[in-house]
This record gives structure tokens, sequence and C-alpha cells, in this order.
């Protein structure tokens, strides 16, 4: 019988993220602006229970380097909350540049709105209320989109990626949050819920030729792929 060769685990670099590291890190990175700083707080204030859905602050100067890295000038992102995310990546937009941000709720957005206005970048932005899957259907079915950001509903996210991938121009980017869902993705005893879906959504992507993609412990776990044929 052929030798078994013995499974490994792999040698992780990363640090474990204590308080003071993680200061740190966002003491080195881009400071949030005075319109995104109240942003933050202002969510948290407003919205406590839901706050958690705001991204990170390092993965909102990600998402602003990434859009001025690559030039985007057509953004389109799922889910929007409170805003944070749709500023950043607006403030970065090239001459031109436009977002459309799509969600459900009025409430959150509502806070966007101000915001947005806030930092003078209301005219960048299209917001669209409506369930986000019929938006990204009836978009131009021709490649277009520079840039997305997916960050809504998980049970979603297959589902966001087969509609936005063909519409992404050659060399187009797609950001996807939450890959790694609390760690639950790699747990085989997590069997239902939302971790089930991300596992599943991590599978698809890792499996579509047409994207290529590196995933990152960034926050909750981020996806980079970018679109190579």
């Amino acid at each position: 019988m052929p030798e078994t060769v013995p499974q490994t685990v792999p040698e992780t670099k990363n640090l474990p993220l204590t308080p003071e590291l993680y200061a740190y890190v966002l003491a080195h990175n881009p400071a949030l602006d005075p319109v995104q700083q109240a942003l933050v707080e202002s969510t948290h204030a407003r919205f406590p229970d839901d706050a958690i859905k705001q991204v990170a602050r390092e993965q909102a100067s990600l998402l602003a380097f990434l859009v001025r890295l690559t030039g985007a000038r057509q953004v389109v992102e799922v889910g929007t909350f409170t805003g944070l995310s749709a500023l950043a990546m607006a403030q970065a937009l090239a001459d031109g540049g436009r977002l459309l941000t799509l969600d459900v709720s009025e409430e959150w957005t509502a806070h966007a709105r101000e915001a947005w206005a806030k930092a003078g970048v209301a005219d960048r932005i299209d917001l669209r209320i409506a369930p986000a899957i019929e938006t990204l259907r009836a978009l131009p079915a021709e490649p277009h989109i520079d840039l997305a950001f997916v960050d809504a509903n998980k049970d979603g996210y297959i589902d966001y990626w087969e509609e936005i991938v063909p519409r992404l121009r050659p060399g187009g980017l797609l950001v996807a949050d939450n890959v790694l869902f609390g760690g639950q993705v790699s747990d085989p005893a997590v069997t239902e819920g939302l971790a089930v879906h991300i596992r599943a959504f991590n599978e698809h992507v890792a499996a579509d030729r047409r994207m290529e993609s590196v995933m990152l412990t960034v926050a909750d776990g981020i996806t980079l792929a970018r679109r190579v044929d």
C-alpha cells in the first residue's frame, strides 16, 4: 500500500490582534477624515445593535485605495448600511466617476445620505432602495463595472457574484467582505446558518476560472477577485 502522507497544518504568520496592535495599525493607515469619523461615531450612537455591519476603519481605507489604484469610474456596492464604505469610495473616484449603491433600508441609508451631503459627494452616488438582485439584473449586460464591493445578506453572495462578474470589465475588481464569517467557515461542526452560505460562496469563487482571487485575513476576511477573461 502507498505510504500515507500526514496532513500538516500550515504555519501562520498572523499575529494576535491585540487592541494595542490594532491601534498601531490604524495609526499607520490613512486617518478617517472628520465626516468619516463622525459617521462612525453616529452609527454606533444611533444604531448600537447594528453597528457591527459597518466596515472596519482599515477596510474603508483599503476600499478607497483600491478605487484610486484601479482608476475606477464605475463602482457598484451591494449593501450600503450607513454609508461609510460608499463615502470612502466616492471620495476616491476618478473625475466623472459614479458609485451605485444598493440597499433595502430607508432608515440606515437616510443616515448615509446625511454624511454624503456633508462630504460633498452626494452627486457621485446613486442609491437604489430595492432588492439588490433585482437592480443588478436590470443593469446593462455588457462589461462596464470597474470595481464592485459586496457586503450584504450572505445567502445572496453567489447570486450577486453571478450578476456582477459578467458585467466587470477585463481587469475589473470584485471585493467581498465577511468571507471568514467569524471563523465558522472552517468549522466542520457548523452545518447550517449563514456561515454555510459563505462557505459555499468561497468554494464558488475558487472554482470560477473567469476570475483570479486572493482571500485575506483583513477584519472578518476579505476576498479580492479580478476579472481575467
